[in-house]
């Protein structure tokens, strides 16, 4: 690789950075190509990608980044999955893939300018997705007007039920 060309892929790398919500740090050594591609396949189904570079080139993709943090942790066999959207996704997906193929081994992660350790990640893993998250948002903030609107209501229908109760006593005392 000339000059010209690891200049380029580092400039992609930074344009990676800098989109990316999280970053995970992996070493791969010991997987089989195929089964590699299949984790990327799995990856970019959920607006993610892994990357295999140099850690030189590493090293100088993340300056400026948010991801700057991570410098000193690009050593031996490193691939890195970002992901543009959701946090959770990658995470999830790693997780999983890394308990099926044991040679995928998660170092650890930085999001939001935070570092992960693989125990953090892991948690993160668990999180619902975010439309579950939203969805759960959703129903709390609908519950709360409609629990105020049924009480609301209820102070009209007592009334009118004690209105109806003397109404109906009237006619009693009346026949």
């Amino acid at each position: 690789m000339n000059r010209d060309e690891k200049e380029t892929l580092v400039q992609q790398l930074n344009d990676s950075f800098s989109k990316a919500k999280i970053a995970i740090l992996t070493d791969y050594k010991g997987l089989k190509v195929s089964v590699f591609e299949e984790l990327r396949s799995e990856l970019r189904k959920n607006n993610a990608e892994i990357r295999v570079a140099k850690n030189t080139l590493l090293r100088r993709a993340v300056t400026g980044t948010t991801f700057e943090s991570m410098q000193d942790e690009f050593t031996g066999a490193t691939a890195v999955a970002v992901s543009y959207d959701d946090p959770v996704a990658p995470a999830k997906v790693l997780v999983d893939f890394a308990k099926d193929n044991p040679q995928l081994e998660i170092r650890n992660a930085c999001m939001g300018g935070k570092a992960l350790s693989g125990a953090d990640l892991a948690a993160l893993a668990k999180l619902p997705s975010r439309e579950v998250l939203l969805a759960r948002m959703m129903s709390v903030m609908n519950a709360v007007p409609t629990g105020l609107v049924r009480v609301l209501s209820g102070v009209p229908r007592k009334a009118l039920y004690l209105l109806q109760a003397i109404a109906d006593q009237k006619d009693q005392n009346e026949n």
